[in-house]
């Protein structure tokens, strides 16, 4: 179970790191990619992005150091709440075709919040 539990936070990290450094640091690849971000403040889609990555190292960096472990499914719970926000954003938007990533992500991270707690 640790292995799958280390294999599903690494996927997680490097998902996040990517989605989270675009919204943070590449507003017009970010814009291009993902609609939405022309629709939002560019304030919250920054927040959005930093969240994600802080939360991406938080998979990681307690548990592979050893230092506060229980601080890997405070992020990944951190994380999913993030992603089911994104999908109710969605949901209101009736951009259906746009969540089926979220709920991978929502699953992964639930499954390492539950298997880490």
């Amino acid at each position: 179970m640790n292995i799958a539990l280390w294999i599903v936070q690494g996927l997680l990290a490097v998902g996040f790191m990517y989605s989270g450094w675009m919204k943070a640091f590449l507003q017009d690849k970010a814009a291009a990619a993902w609609h939405w971000v022309n629709d939002v403040p560019k304030a919250l889609v920054i927040l959005i992005g930093l969240a994600e990555l802080l939360g991406a190292v938080g998979l990681i960096l307690p548990q592979a150091v050893g230092a506060a472990p229980d601080l890997t499914p405070v992020a990944s719970t951190g994380l999913a709440v993030i992603v089911l926000l994104g999908v109710l954003f969605h949901v209101s938007r009736k951009e259906y075709k746009e969540i089926g990533v979220n709920f991978v992500f929502l699953a992964l991270a639930v499954f390492v919040a539950i298997g880490r707690f």
